[in-house]
């Protein structure tokens, strides 16, 4: 399996190996061992998937705050998405920073976002369908989110703003100084 830090050094870039032959192709997307040797060490305890049908929708900036915070590790099995995770641990030295990654059903990529992490992404294509395993189960009453294109954050997301799709609830949510004291370091 193929590890590679980001800037964020706390969010990991995971590629598990693909074996293909003319039958198709076999990956062992999840090992225990392995990904505590790629230093994820927090249990799983849900898996979520979703499906986008347009290309540019924004989900996200969403989290979880304690004792429901969640860490996740995410990919794309089809089609392609721009995945970001922004630092929103107060005290921490890349606090109010983001990476972003593109995974995508070529790439076979995974991307863990720890707790205290914010997490959105944007589909680059058409019928992209994410998964994503869980560290903490969802509770409607922790969820929190910052507003995708916060001005205080600057992502470069890959979308126009007359381009972008959202729901409802995500172009109501706040800006990112909302969320100090959501998480500590």
């Amino acid at each position: 399996m193929k590890v590679e830090r980001l800037a964020i050094e706390a969010v990991i870039l995971v590629t598990p190996p693909r074996f293909q032959d003319n039958r198709g192709f076999f990956s062992e997307t999840y090992n225990v061992d392995r990904m505590r040797d790629a230093g994820i060490t927090e249990p799983f305890v849900q898996d979520n998937q979703s499906l986008s049908r347009q290309k540019g929708v924004i989900r996200g900036l969403h989290c979880q705050l304690a004792p429901y915070a969640q860490g996740k590790l995410v990919r794309c099995t089809k089609g392609a998405i721009w995945d970001v995770a922004v630092d929103a641990r107060t005290g921490s030295p890349t606090y109010g920073k983001w990476v972003a990654a593109e995974l995508s059903e070529e790439n076979w990529s995974q991307l863990w976002i720890p707790p205290g992490f914010l997490h959105g992404f944007c589909t680059l294509t058409e019928d992209a369908e994410v998964q994503y395993k869980c560290t903490g189960l969802y509770n409607k009453a922790s969820e929190r989110a910052v507003i995708w294109n916060s001005k205080e954050l600057a992502i470069d997301w890959p979308v126009t703003l007359e381009d972008a799709v959202l729901s409802e609830k995500d172009l109501e949510a706040p800006e990112f100084s909302a969320a100090k004291g959501w998480f500590h370091l």
